[in-house]
C-alpha cells in the first residue's frame, strides 16, 4: 500500500492543464499532443502508453466534439475542449462526451461563452475533488486492511474503489442523458 500513498501524493500535482499551461498564440496539432504529453506524462501506467495522438484529435474533430479548427491550428479553447474530452474519456463514451460538450460547441461557434470561466469552475471543482478524494482513500485503505493479508487487502480495495467508480460513472451518464432528453424537448 505503499507505493498507493506515493501514488496519491504525486497525483494531486498532475491532473489537469491549467489556463496558464495553455499558450495565447493558436498551436499546431503537434504542439498541442507535446502540451498534454509533457503535462501527463507521469501519469501513464506504461511507458508505451499514449497520453494524445493525432488519431485521437482527428476522431474528435469528425465527431464532432470540437467546433471546426482553422488554418489546422488549434486555439486555446479548442485545448481546453481537448482537455475536458481527456478527463471525460476516461468513464463515458465518446457519444457521451459529443452530447456533453454539444452545446458547450455552439456557444463558442456564436461567440457567447467565456469557456475560460467554464473551465477555472472545473479546475476548483477538480482540487476539491482531489482533497475528497485522498481523504476517502486514506479512510478505504485502513477499512481494508485485513490482518497478515496485504493480497486480499488490495482485493478488497481495488472492489471498493471499481465500486464506487461505477456508482459515479452511472451518475454522469443519467446526467448526460438528461442533457439529450433535454434537447429533444
Amino acid at each position: 500500500m505503499d507505493k498507493l500513498q506515493s501514488f496519491l501524493e504525486k497525483l494531486e500535482h498532475e491532473q489537469n492543464i491549467s489556463l496558464e499551461d495553455i499558450p495565447e498564440i493558436d498551436l499546431y496539432m503537434d504542439q498541442v499532443i507535446q502540451l498534454f504529453e509533457n503535462k501527463f506524462n507521469g501519469t501513464k501506467r506504461n511507458e508505451d502508453d499514449k497520453i494524445l495522438t493525432k488519431t485521437m484529435i482527428n476522431n474528435y474533430a469528425k465527431g464532432k466534439l470540437l467546433f471546426p479548427i482553422k488554418n489546422k491550428k488549434y486555439s486555446k479553447e479548442h485545448i481546453v475542449l481537448i482537455s475536458l474530452i481527456y478527463q471525460l474519456k476516461g468513464a463515458l463514451s465518446i457519444k457521451d462526451i459529443q452530447a456533453t460538450l454539444e452545446g458547450i460547441n455552439e456557444k463558442v461557434t456564436e461567440g457567447n461563452m467565456d469557456l475560460d470561466n467554464l473551465y477555472n469552475h472545473y479546475l476548483q471543482d477538480s482540487a476539491e475533488n482531489m482533497v475528497s478524494f485522498k481523504e476517502d482513500m486514506q479512510t478505504r485503505i485502513e477499512k481494508s486492511v485485513i490482518v497478515d493479508e496485504e493480497y486480499l487487502s488490495k482485493v478488497l480495495l481495488i472492489a471498493s474503489l471499481v465500486n464506487m467508480s461505477n456508482l459515479y460513472r452511472r451518475a454522469a451518464e443519467k446526467l448526460v442523458d438528461d442533457i439529450i432528453e433535454g434537447e429533444s424537448e
